[in-house]
């Protein structure tokens, strides 16, 4: 059991829920902002922190509030605008501030939004470091009443941080070179959406590649909207009504992608592993030949790295646990399925953008496509139900629930995995099975799925 299961505030990417309501309303927002503030001072008398936000019409009086609250204690606040929430953990690492904070919900609908918190090393805050912090929320939310969630002054966002951040990208990749490609990119209208036109002009640098950039025009609201890496789909379809060599999708705040192929094939993150670990261990850098993947993982990549001589180890769902996982093995690739890379010798955390230059790069150094670096890799039938439910008891104390997965487990053997989880971020109990046979999948995870909806679906 992990820390996030005990805490009330925080799931497995910080505090998520629609902006305006409980734990997302003005009052536990400026709450947040005190407890952060007197947690960075007692380590430095005049902390200094940045903001970051994606795209949704409330990020701009959410990060007033913070601001608000965080000056009130005596920090310093700078506000990097709209910027991925890599962009943020980079800048709080490189420009000396004691912590960053992202207001973004990631890939959900534009309706929610989110709080995310970064140490001054650009990691995420540790989990016992955010409980720590939730007791000193809820005492602050208690003393105070912020009914007006337009109340407090507009931040003033310092556009020079974004060109930093930008720098580093390119500086992640040297040398290359777009030339003779033809990409198609899905920004989401959400953060990618500030960062990647002007990424790429530059590593265009004046030549022959041909960059199509989907979904650039946020309006607060379109964030997510039937596009991004929710939804691949969309890119690999225009990669080939385009007759593009390659496509790349972001989530909302760009901390993961997803790829397709010339010919439509979605390649996610488990593929990006796969292409990644390879190039990394014929280069010498993939210490101890180990890459960490998650629960979630598909059985096929674990085989196609066997052949190149690779181990897999699996961690839990939440790229800050497979960071955990990295880290005690000393790991040098480490991700997630839905996206999420983490390349430890160039960030502190999952970036899409620096994913999809790396995968560019590779392409370019290998005069391979994506089709062919991925050719052999062979995708168990993979299914995933998800479960709205009301609360999240644990499912081995529902006999009903139970039973179903052990029923599973017995059928399935060495032939299959069974996965069962409650979602970190939303109200949802996720039910994967994995199986040589797609009749024997479908049927456990919808038998599992309608265990799980009768006794706790919402």
């Amino acid at each position: 059991m992990t820390a996030s299961s005990a805490r009330k505030l925080f799931g497995t990417d910080g505090i998520r829920a629609v902006a305006g309501q409980y734990p997302l309303d003005p009052t536990t927002i400026y709450g947040v902002g005190l407890a952060l503030a007197h947690t960075l001072r007692k380590k430095a008398a005049r902390p200094r922190v940045l903001l970051g936000r994606d795209t949704r019409e409330s990020g701009p009086w959410i990060a007033a509030t913070l601001a608000a609250a965080l000056r009130e204690a005596g920090v310093e606040v700078e506000s990097a605008g709209v910027v991925t929430t890599p962009a943020v953990a980079f800048l709080a690492r490189t420009h000396g501030f004691h912590a960053g904070v992202v207001i973004s919900a990631s890939h959900n609908p534009w309706a929610d939004n989110g709080i995310k918190l970064f140490g001054a090393d650009g990691f995420k805050l540790p989990d016992a470091m955010e409980l720590a912090m939730e007791e000193e929320i809820f005492h602050h939310a208690a003393q105070v009443d912020i009914s007006d969630p337009h109340g407090f002054a507009a931040v003033e966002d310092n556009a020079e941080l974004q060109n930093d951040y930008i720098r580093f990208l390119i500086d992640c990749v040297p040398g290359l070179s777009l030339a003779h490609l033809k990409i198609v990119a899905d920004c989401a209208n959400g953060a990618a959406a500030a960062i990647a036109p002007e990424l790429f002009r530059r590593l265009n640098g004046g030549g022959d590649a041909v960059l199509s950039l989907l979904n650039i025009a946020p309006d607060g609201r379109n964030i997510n909207a039937n596009c991004g890496a929710l939804h691949p789909e969309h890119v690999a379809r225009e990669v080939v009504a385009r007759g593009a060599d390659l496509g790349v999708t972001f989530d909302g705040d760009a901390d993961r992608s997803m790829l397709a192929c010339a010919d439509g094939r979605v390649i996610n993150g488990d593929a990006v592993l796969l292409m990644a670990a390879r190039d990394l261990q014929a280069r010498g850098m993939l210490t101890g030949d180990l890459v960490v993947a998650t629960t979630m993982s598909n059985m096929g990549l674990e085989a196609a790295l066997k052949q190149s001589g690779i181990r897999m180890l699996r961690a839990p769902v939440g790229d800050r646990y497979v960071l955990e996982e990295m880290q005690k093995h000393n790991a040098a690739l480490g991700g997630e399925q839905s996206g999420h890379i983490l390349f430890p010798h160039l960030a502190t955390t999952g970036d899409g953008l620096l994913t999809a230059l790396v995968i560019l790069d590779l392409v370019a150094r290998s005069g391979k496509t994506l089709g062919e670096l991925t050719a052999d890799l062979k995708v168990f039938p993979q299914a995933i139900v998800n479960v709205k439910v009301r609360e999240k008891k644990p499912l081995d104390a529902i006999p009903a629930v139970a039973a179903s997965i052990r029923a599973a487990e017995l059928e399935l053997k060495d032939s299959g995995r069974v996965v069962i989880r409650y979602s970190g971020t939303e109200a949802l109990a996720r039910v994967m099975i994995e199986a040589e046979s797609e009749e024997a999948m479908r049927r456990h995870a919808e038998a599992i799925a309608a265990a799980i909806r009768a006794e706790l679906g919402a």
